[in-house]
């Protein structure tokens, strides 16, 4: 089984990109904060990079900004690639399932705050 939840802030704005298949995409950072604290008591936080399509990816991007509190439900998805000199590199993300609207500044309608995935959006390779 291969699921996850998170809920945390949005590191950067949402942008949606349009692929040229006509699907589009919005890869955001969430930042979400680690529940126990470090040896200096304090709390660490991660930066979890998510993808999310279609439906999901233009209303994350019309609605939220930086700093909106967002969750995501999904599967986590690692690819790797190599680079120039020939070195392997590893990709991980969280492909979303389900997206909701935790806290924002925009007035959001309500069939908009829980966004459930389409898959036919999803550009799976």
């Amino acid at each position: 089984m291969n699921n996850t939840s998170l809920a945390g802030r949005l590191v950067q704005e949402p942008e949606v990109k349009e692929l040229e298949s006509g699907k589009k995409v919005t890869n955001v950072t969430v930042a979400v904060q680690r529940s126990y604290k470090n040896s200096n008591g304090e709390y660490e936080t991660d930066f979890i990079d998510c993808e999310l399509w279609g439906h999901q990816a233009e209303t994350t991007a019309e609605y939220c900004k930086k700093g909106d509190l967002i969750g995501v439900t999904g599967k986590i998805q690692t690819n790797t690639y190599e680079v120039e000199d020939g070195s392997k590199r590893k990709v991980t993300k969280v492909v979303a399932n389900e997206v909701r609207f935790l806290s924002t500044a925009k007035e959001i309608p309500s069939d908009k705050t829980n966004l459930k995935d389409n898959s036919d959006d999803m550009d799976i390779e």
